[in-house]
């Protein structure tokens, strides 16, 4: 039985904040690790929704639910425009 005289600790691990870039990133080298194509996996959970498109290996699934889809859609498409000249 605890002793009611003494102070119970607890931490909260704060979560570290990563860019949209970050978890991109962090999805596809997981994906890539468990040798399935991170592009069509990535499109597929993007068009569908489905996160079971996704690893769970190094929490990637539970990362990239925590950004919109449409997050997503954005900071590829920047990236695809700024790297090809458009803008």
């Amino acid at each position: 039985m605890q002793e009611l005289g003494n102070t119970q600790f607890f931490k909260v691990e704060v979560e570290k904040d990563i860019s949209v870039a970050g978890v991109l990133k962090h999805v596809f080298d997981a994906m890539t690790e468990k040798g399935y194509n991170p592009v069509n996996q990535i499109v597929g959970y993007i068009m569908s929704g489905d996160p079971t498109y996704i690893t769970s290996h190094n929490g990637a699934r539970s990362m990239i639910m925590k950004v919109e889809r449409d997050e997503l859609v954005e900071e590829l498409l920047k990236y695809y425009i700024t790297n090809n000249n458009w803008g």
